[in-house]
């Protein structure tokens, strides 16, 4: 069961260029930055608030850190913005097979390594209204 928005993904150029703008318009801070070699990104994950299920809610600033990732094709095409919305769940493997039965294509077989040790997997955005989503369990210490 989807239990909240966990973060919006959102890509940009200049990692740290973007961070200070939402530090200095918004007040929001750096919670937790890592570089996902797999997915080819450099990342910045600023918390929003904490949610009632133990969670909490992020913005995820991603930086390409190659131009054949996901995100580097994504801002040669659309440049910056909003590039996917995640939702989190306390089983990833669970929904995501419940969604499949429903005819969205998952597009991961297996869920892998996010952000913070999180486990995600991807919908497909033409299944879901032209929404890239996520599915998301964080790890039980985030």
């Amino acid at each position: 069961m989807l239990t909240r928005i966990d973060h919006i993904g959102i890509a940009c150029f200049d990692l740290d260029k973007t961070v200070d703008f939402y530090r200095a318009t918004y007040g929001f801070e750096v919670f937790h930055s890592e570089v996902n070699e797999e997915q080819g990104v450099r990342e910045a994950m600023l918390k929003i608030n904490e949610t009632s299920d133990g969670g909490a809610s992020y913005l995820q600033l991603l930086e390409p850190t190659r131009e054949d990732s996901a995100v580097g094709k994504w801002l040669a095409k659309n440049g910056e913005g909003v590039h996917h919305i995640a939702f989190g769940t306390e089983d990833v493997d669970g929904d995501a097979a419940d969604i499949r039965e429903k005819g969205v294509r998952v597009l991961y077989d297996e869920p892998r390594t996010g952000s913070m040790g999180s486990r995600i997997t991807f919908l497909h955005p033409k299944d879901c209204h032209g929404v890239l989503t996520e599915l998301v369990t964080s790890r039980a210490d985030h």
